[in-house]
């Protein structure tokens, strides 16, 4: 084990925005037994602050879903993979022509655009300080986009992504993280979290076989799948576990603490 990646949301952090006591002595004693660590996220580079004031994470994090790298510690892009408005407007026809009701946001390298009706009266505190008004209005023509969102109140995020990914992937990559509200994430083609974790793990001279990986929803099989030990959490989606080599105990276990604890153990290493 010299590198462990691990999702966020589900996997650390629950919903009352909190890591476990548990989870953060894991982490630590991970960081001080010389194994790096690098989180791996479907959320943007502002809503990182739990790693920095929870776990006093400064390193590298992965962001939207593997189209962003951000340094957490000098608070910069490393790099990024974007949609363009073009191709963002294309896409969110096709899917208007299959879901009329279909709503839409897009997550750029400068700010957040979404269009009226996207969030619900009250739905989220993270999204209230943005101004709905539609896309085609308010994304330039030179916005980078790196996660095109798109929502539908009624059916499931599994019956969503079935319909849509096939009428969409040769202009995005679509996946979903939110068990229970039918939202779509969309990429560049062939962006993934395991894309550029692998880039990532190749950059520090680490293989596959020496990476743990935890994940919990369907944006995380691609990096399941790569890592050499791959942990859906026992309390995530059924896709993300059938993908997984390995399952970690519920998240609200601490099933992440409880493995890296293990294998720390293994390697000798007595934690606090």
């Amino acid at each position: 084990m010299r590198l462990v990646a691990s999702d966020i949301d589900g996997t650390i952090l629950g919903h009352d925005g909190k890591i476990s006591d548990r989870t953060v002595r894991a982490f630590r004693a991970c960081r001080d037994a010389g194994v790096e660590l690098v989180f791996v996220t479907g959320r943007p580079p502002r809503w990182l602050h739990p790693l920095e004031e929870q776990l006093g994470h400064t390193g590298t994090v992965i962001c939207s879903n593997g189209a962003v790298v951000w340094d957490l510690e000098e608070d910069r892009l490393v790099s990024a993979r974007t949609l363009s408005k073009d191709a963002v407007l294309e896409i969110r026809r096709i899917i208007k022509e299959l879901r009329p009701a279909a709503l839409f946001a897009a997550e750029t390298l400068t700010g957040f655009y979404l269009e009226p009706g996207f969030i619900e009266n009250g739905s989220s505190e993270l999204l209230a300080e943005f101004t709905p008004a539609p896309l085609a209005r308010t994304l330039a023509a030179d916005d980078a986009v790196v996660k095109f969102l798109t929502i539908v109140r009624e059916g499931t995020p599994d019956e969503f992504l079935a319909e849509v990914g096939p009428a969409v992937g040769h202009l995005a990559a679509s996946t979903h993280s939110s068990p229970g509200v039918a939202m779509l994430e969309l990429s560049l083609p062939g962006v993934n979290k395991a894309v550029t974790l692998a880039e990532y793990a190749t950059s520090l001279g680490i293989d596959a076989a020496d990476v743990v990986a935890f994940g919990d929803m369907p944006n995380d099989i691609e990096m399941l799948r790569w890592a050499g030990h791959g942990y859906a959490m026992a309390s995530g989606h059924p896709e993300a576990i059938r993908a997984a080599g390995q399952q970690a105990p519920h998240f609200d276990d601490d099933g992440v603490a409880q493995v890296l604890e293990a294998r720390l153990a293994a390697l000798g290493v007595k934690l606090p």
